[in-house]
C-alpha cells in the first residue's frame, strides 16, 4: 500500500452505508459470492506484524530516504534567539494557510519553521513524476481569489501546486519570517515565562506566546520491513525523495537514464499508479509490485477553460468548496464539480425518516456491490493479459481504500516492458543485492524505487520527531496514550495556548483537506488576535469543555467498525488491527460533517469561547 500527496482515509462515505457485516439475507448468489470472495483477500493480506511491517527511515537508511533533492546545501546561519507572539511548526498548507490568515488578522509577529527548503509540505516533497492532485484544482488549492489565479488543468501538476503555494506566501509576506532547513525538535511548555520554548535542529530557540502546529502526515516517508532493504547494491529511493539525478528528465517525465535500467517501483497507491506510467515510457524493464491492488477510476484530465474562468463571479471557490462537500454528503441539487468523486464514488443517499435500518444497509451493500463490478469490468475492458487483468482487480468495499484516478496506469500493463509482480497480499519475500524476491524468483533490478506512504497513523507532531511537552513535564503523547481528547480537535488541557492546526483526530476531516485547513486556520487566527488584544497572558481549555467535547464525539461517531474490520487491510483498519481503535483518525473524528463543525467554531468564538476557557491576564 503507499501513500501519496492526497493519499487520506475516506472518513464520511463508508461510514454513511451502515453495518454491511452479515447482510447478505436479500443478495443474490452472485452478490453472496463477491463478499465470499471479499473474505478471502482479505484473509490473504492479516498479518500478524500490522503496523510493524512498515519501518522508518533510520541510521544508514536516512541517507537515502530523507534527504532533501529540492534543496541547495544546508547554508550557514547563526542560531535564531528571539521573542515572538506566534511560533508555527511547518511550512505545508497547513502552515502556511494558518500564518497568511494570522497576518490577516493583523498578527504580524510571527516565526515559522519549515524542515524543507520552501514552502510546500507535501507537494514540496513530493517531486516525483506525474503528481497532480485527486481533488478538482479549482477547490484544492486554496486562496486562487485572493491571488488572482485559475490553474491551467481541472487536476493541476506538482509545479502549478508548489507555485501556489509560494503565491500565497509571497503575498501575505512569509519568506521573510520563516527559517527554512530547519526542524523543530521539541516545543515545551514554561509555565513561569508563560511561553512555548521552540527548538531546533540548528540551536535556534524561539520563544512564544501561542504555538501553532500544523506539520502535516504525509512528509515523512515508512518503508516496508522487508528482510535485505539494507542490503541492496543498486540505487534506491523513497518516491518523496525523487532523485532526478539519477533518472534524469523532470517532473514531466522523459527519464532518460533510465533507458538501460531495471527497475522496481513498490506500492501501487495513489503514489504509484502516478509513477508507473512515466516510469514505463522510460526505463528498460519496470517492475511494479502490487500487495493489494487498487480502485482505478478514470481521470479525465483537461484544459481549463478560459471562457468558463473569465464568467467567474467573486466568491466562486468558496461556493465550489461548499458544493463538492454537499455532493458528498447527498444534499446538493446541482453538482458542480461533476467528477468520479462526484458520480461514482458520491455517498448513498439518506434513506428517508422512518426507513427500516437493515433494508437501508442492504440497500447501501448492493450498491457498493455494483459499484466495484463496474469497476473491475473497467479493468478487464483495459488491459489485454486476463491474469494482469484478475491480479489488478480489486476485491474490497469500495470505501475500505482511497480510490485512485487514472487515464494511464492501466494501460501501463499493455507495454511489454512492464511486468506486475502481484504478491498476493504478501509483500516480497526478501531484496537481495541486485535483485527483488517473490515466491522463490528473482527479478534482478538496477533500481527500487518505493512509492510506500507515510505513518498515517502515528500522531503528526511524533512522526515529524517533535516533542510536545506541557504542564508539568507531560508529553502530548502521554496524554493522548489511551485516548484523543480535545476541544475541537485543536486545544487540548494541560497544553496551554497550544493550537493543533489540521490535527484530523476529533475535528471533522474531508476529503479535500486544504478547505478545512483553511477553515481551522480563520477560526485560530480569529481566536489569537482576540487574545492578544484583550491581553490575555494564558489560555487553556477548561477539563469540562474537554469531556464534553469528547462526549460529543462518542455521541455523533459515524464510524462502523464492522465495515472496517471486513476491510483489507489498509490504515483505516491499522493493517486489520483495531485493537487500538480508540486512537485511529477514523473513530475520533466529528460525525457531523463540515457544515456543522465550522458553525459550532463559529457559534463558540461568538458565544462560548470565554465560558469554555480559563484564562489568565
Amino acid at each position: 500500500m503507499s501513500s501519496g500527496p492526497d493519499s487520506a482515509p475516506v472518513e464520511g462515505a463508508a461510514i454513511q452505508q451502515g453495518d454491511v457485516a452479515g447482510r447478505r439475507a436479500a443478495l443474490s448468489a452472485e452478490e453472496a459470492r463477491l463478499l465470499d470472495k471479499y473474505e478471502q483477500e482479505r484473509a490473504k493480506r492479516i498479518r500478524a506484524d500490522g503496523t510493524a511491517q512498515y519501518r522508518k527511515s533510520e541510521g544508514e537508511l536516512a541517507r537515502f530516504f530523507l534527504g532533501d533533492p529540492g534543496a541547495e546545501p544546508l547554508s550557514d546561519r547563526p542560531a535564531v534567539d528571539e521573542e515572538v507572539d506566534v511560533v508555527v511548526v511547518g511550512g505545508g498548507w497547513s502552515g502556511v494557510l494558518t500564518s497568511a490568515r494570522l497576518v490577516q488578522a493583523g498578527v504580524t509577529n510571527l516565526r515559522i519553521v519549515e524542515s524543507g527548503g520552501g514552502f510546500g509540505g507535501v507537494w514540496y516533497w513530493n517531486r516525483y513524476p506525474g503528481a497532480r492532485c485527486d481533488i478538482e484544482s479549482y477547490i484544492y488549492i486554496p486562496l486562487l481569489e485572493e491571488t488572482g489565479f485559475v490553474p491551467a488543468e481541472k487536476y493541476a501538476a506538482g509545479p502549478e501546486i508548489r507555485a501556489q503555494v509560494e503565491a500565497v506566501a509571497t503575498r501575505f509576506g512569509l519568506h521573510s519570517r520563516a527559517l527554512f532547513q530547519t526542524r523543530v525538535t521539541e516545543v515545551r511548555w514554561d509555565d513561569s515565562a508563560a511561553r512555548w520554548i521552540a527548538s531546533t535542529s540548528r540551536g535556534d530557540k524561539i520563544r512564544a506566546r501561542f504555538a501553532f502546529v500544523g506539520n502535516g502526515q504525509l512528509n515523512f516517508p515508512k518503508l516496508p520491513a522487508i528482510p535485505g532493504v539494507e542490503d541492496f547494491k543498486g540505487h534506491s529511493f523513497h518516491s518523496s525523495r525523487w532523485d532526478y539525478a539519477y533518472t534524469g528528465g523532470d517532473e514531466k517525465g522523459n527519464l532518460v537514464n533510465l533507458a538501460d535500467k531495471r527497475v522496481a517501483l513498490i506500492g501501487t497507491g495513489c503514489t504509484g499508479v502516478q509513477i508507473a506510467p512515466p516510469l514505463a515510457r522510460s526505463a528498460k524493464q519496470l517492475y511494479v509490485v502490487q500487495r493489494t491492488p487498487t480502485v482505478i477510476a478514470a481521470r479525465d484530465n483537461r484544459a481549463t477553460d478560459p471562457e468558463w474562468a473569465a464568467k467567474l463571479e467573486p466568491g466562486w471557490q468558496k461556493a465550489r468548496m461548499a458544493n463538492f462537500e454537499q455532493v458528498l454528503m447527498g444534499g446538493a441539487n446541482d453538482n458542480l464539480i461533476d467528477d468520479e468523486w462526484t458520480r461514482i464514488w458520491e455517498a448513498p443517499s439518506l434513506p428517508e425518516p422512518g426507513t427500516d435500518p437493515a433494508a437501508a444497509a442492504e440497500a447501501a451493500l448492493k450498491m457498493d456491490l455494483a459499484k466495484m463490478e463496474e469497476m473491475r469490468a473497467r479493468i478487464s475492458s483495459i488491459v489485454h493479459d486476463p491474469e494482469t487483468a484478475e491480479s489488478l482487480k480489486p476485491y474490497y468495499n469500495r470505501f475500505c481504500k482511497r480510490p485512485t484516478f487514472s487515464d494511464e496506469y492501466l494501460q501501463t500493463f499493455n507495454r511489454p516492458n512492464v511486468t506486475l509482480v502481484d504478491t498476493r497480499g504478501k509483500g516480497l519475500d526478501r531484496i537481495t543485492e541486485s535483485a527483488i524476491v517473490f515466491d522463490g524468483q528473482a527479478y534482478e533490478v538496477d533500481c527500487i524505487i518505493y512509492a510506500t506512504g507515510f505513518d498515517v497513523l502515528a500522531t503528526s507532531h511524533k512522526e515529524g520527531g517533535i516533542e510536545i511537552i506541557g504542564r508539568g513535564g507531560q508529553s502530548m503523547d502521554d496524554k493522548w496514550s489511551d485516548a484523543v481528547r480535545s476541544l475541537h480537535g485543536m486545544y487540548t488541557r494541560g497544553f496551554p495556548n497550544l493550537f493543533l492546526v489540521m490535527g484530523a483526530r476529533q475535528s471533522a476531516p474531508t476529503l479535500n483537506f486544504p478547505y478545512m485547513m483553511d477553515e481551522q486556520a480563520l477560526h485560530a487566527a480569529a481566536v489569537v488576535s482576540r487574545l492578544l488584544r484583550d491581553g490575555v497572558r494564558v489560555m487553556e481549555v477548561s477539563q469540562e469543555a474537554e469531556d464534553r467535547w469528547c462526549a460529543t464525539i462518542t455521541a455523533k461517531s459515524t464510524a462502523n467498525l464492522d465495515y472496517f474490520r471486513a476491510c483489507t487491510p489498509s490504515l483505516l483498519n491499522a493493517e486489520g488491527n483495531l485493537k487500538d481503535a480508540g486512537k485511529l483518525i477514523l473513530t475520533t473524528a466529528y460525525g457531523g460533517g463540515p457544515f456543522e463543525y465550522i458553525e459550532i467554531l463559529s457559534n463558540w468564538r461568538e458565544h462560548a469561547m470565554t465560558d469554555d476557557l480559563e484564562l489568565t491576564h
